[in-house]
């Protein structure tokens, strides 16, 4: 004889076999399951032709009200009997949750107050989903009212990223992506230029709140009677490096001066463990949002205070640009600042000059790549974009070989002290790329590995270096603060972070790292749409590749790499005009043709 049970939400007829059922489902399957599987509504005989009987479901209540029976109860008292129908009636009674509830294997009926919450709640849920769907109409009118403002705010979230999925965005029939929500909101108004990007990404953007330690208080080499220039960009607002160099007989002197960031955030310190869930600073056009506190910056930023401390490298470096002797010492410095143009007007320079082009010889001799495309640096300003390219002044040479000749002293004197180090590695580009111009640059640069920070020394193919680690912007990379929290540990004989230990900083970093640089690409390419939509563009680009019908242009004055259809044949670094002809600001890209 078969029972009238309910599985997985139907009806089903069960029959004992041994310690298990043997259920018949609806379309004929049958199953075996456990007993608990199942809620048990009648001991049968049953069918699955259940026809339910007409019952007084609202007189059950008045009399159950707030009371607790089991299935047959109700059946009884909703349909005056307890038959295969009247049970399966009364089980869905209590599954439709009105004016009964099922749990378990009772049901519990509603008192006269739980039962007009319900009905207000469903009247809620019913004027909920009416001004959703009016909003709805709107927006996809392209209008919208103030009301709707807390509804598009769970566009916002989608498309900064914030949340997965958006009820609103899907009622529109459109992705339910961050590019699409952005696009909505542009297309109703709500946004204009909103830069999404970073907060896309995660990253924080406000400036670390965190109080700063004394400097300690320890022996420092006094060098403010000698010169120290610190050269940058114009508006650079975080100097951490200044260099000085003079001819000795055989070669020259050269002092590389670094922001003592490390002697104000230890290991481990509250300040450290900020920076190193930031990774680095982070450069938007609108602004920079530092990885550890602007104090910092103000207190140990070189040349922004009348004397600074320092971390000093005091190398000496053959004509040949040879690196023959290395020390390492805390200092006190006076630094005059300078941009790369008028670093070229001071002679005090010139031997700065001798030696960078020296040891820049030097690299190339070793495999060094020299490649120089075009860089524009995008700023917002009072709600305006400003490009401005950068000029490739010979100064910015001289400073760039003084930085990477630190670092390349810093590895050498790691690895002679046996000291866990963050060094910078990069293989061997997969082919060399011969031939001058911005073409063959940038191929070149399509054929060079990624560089890598290891706690193992390596080549660093790309500079020509045997080794090399970055340890000249502490206020501004993790990685180079933790080299200097190394050299000092090493300078006061006290216990460096283990390979182990350095590896996990390493790790943590570079992933936050990556995200720092993807923001800022995304940053500076959405701000550089917003000048071309404002402005428009004809100007100058240059071919650097093609693809079948197409060619990838380099635009200078912009920035910018944009691919465009041949009209005619043409060689590498042709010169033509294009012309912006239109942007997709979520989707980052835009249409150039030529002139």
């Amino acid at each position: 004889m078969a029972a009238l049970v309910v599985y997985k939400g139907r009806p089903a007829l069960a029959e004992e076999k041994g310690d298990r059922l043997e259920l018949t489902l609806p379309g004929g399957e049958r199953v075996r399951v456990r007993p608990k599987d199942v809620l048990w509504l009648h001991p049968g005989p049953a069918f699955l032709d259940l026809k339910v009987p007409e019952g007084e479901e609202e007189a059950a209540w008045e009399l159950l009200q707030g009371q607790a029976v089991s299935l047959r109860e109700l059946a009884e008292l909703v349909y005056g009997a307890y038959t295969p129908g009247a049970a399966y009636g009364a089980y869905l009674l209590a599954q439709k949750g009105e004016r009964f509830v099922l749990e378990g294997e009772r049901v519990r009926a509603r008192t006269p107050e739980g039962l007009a919450a319900l009905e207000r709640a469903r009247r809620e849920r019913e004027e909920r989903e009416r001004v959703f769907q009016e909003a709805v109409g709107r927006l996809k009118e392209g209008r919208w009212l103030p009301e709707d403002r807390p509804l598009l705010a769970e566009a916002e979230a989608l498309a900064f990223g914030e949340r997965r999925e958006s009820r609103l965005v899907r009622a529109l029939a459109l992705p339910e992506t961050p590019e699409a929500a952005h696009a909505l909101l542009l297309r109703l108004g709500l946004w204009r230029w909103e830069n999404p990007h970073p907060r896309r990404l995660g990253l924080p953007l406000a400036p670390p709140d965190l109080p700063l330690p004394p400097l300690p208080e320890e022996e420092r080499r006094d060098l403010t009677s000698l010169p120290a220039f610190a050269v940058d960009d114009e508006g650079s607002q975080d100097p951490d490096d200044a260099v000085y160099a003079e001819q000795v007989p055989g070669g020259f002197h050269l002092l590389v001066h670094v922001a003592d960031v490390a002697a104000l955030v230890p290991s481990g310190s509250p300040l450290d463990l900020e920076a190193l869930r930031r990774g680095a600073n982070l450069y938007l056009p609108e602004g920079t949002v530092p990885m550890l506190p602007q104090a910092v910056t103000e207190r140990l930023g070189l040349g922004l205070q009348e004397v600074s401390p320092a971390l000093t490298f005091e190398l000496w470096v053959s004509e040949e640009g040879e690196l023959l002797e290395e020390r390492l010492y805390p200092s006190w410095v006076r630094v005059r600042r300078l941009t790369y143009r008028e670093a070229l007007e001071e002679p005090a320079l010139e031997p700065l000059a001798a030696l960078a082009q020296a040891f820049h010889r030097k690299r190339l001799s070793q495999g060094a790549l020299d490649l120089s495309l075009p860089e524009v640096k995008v700023r917002l300003e009072e709600g305006r974009v400003h490009l401005t390219p950068l000029f490739p002044y010979e100064s910015r040479l001289w400073v760039r070989e003084a930085m990477l000749l630190a670092g390349y002293a810093a590895a050498h004197l790691a690895l002679r002290e046996g000291l866990p180090f963050p060094y910078a590695t990069q293989e061997a580009p997969s082919r060399r790329v011969e031939g001058e111009g911005l073409a063959a640059m940038w191929e070149q640069r399509k054929a060079l590995k990624r560089a890598q920070l290891k706690a193992v020394p390596a080549p660093h193919k790309g500079l020509g270096l045997p080794l090399y680690a970055q340890v000249t912007s502490p206020l501004r990379r993790y990685l180079d603060l933790v080299a200097h929290q190394q050299l000092r540990a090493w300078l006061k004989g006290e216990r460096p972070l283990s390979q182990e230990e350095l590896l996990q900083r390493v790790g943590a970093a570079e992933a936050m790292a990556d995200l720092v640089r993807e923001a800022e690409r995304r940053s500076k390419l959405h701000w550089i749409l917003v000048y071309l939509m404002e402005k428009g563009y004809e100007g100058r680009g240059i071919l650097v590749e093609k693809r079948g019908g197409q060619g990838i242009f380099l635009l200078p004055e912009l920035g910018l790499t944009a691919q465009v259809a041949l009209s005619k044949p043409l060689p590498l670094d042709a010169e033509v005009r294009l012309r912006f002809l239109e942007a997709d600001l979520p989707r980052l890209e835009a249409r150039f043709g030529m002139t």
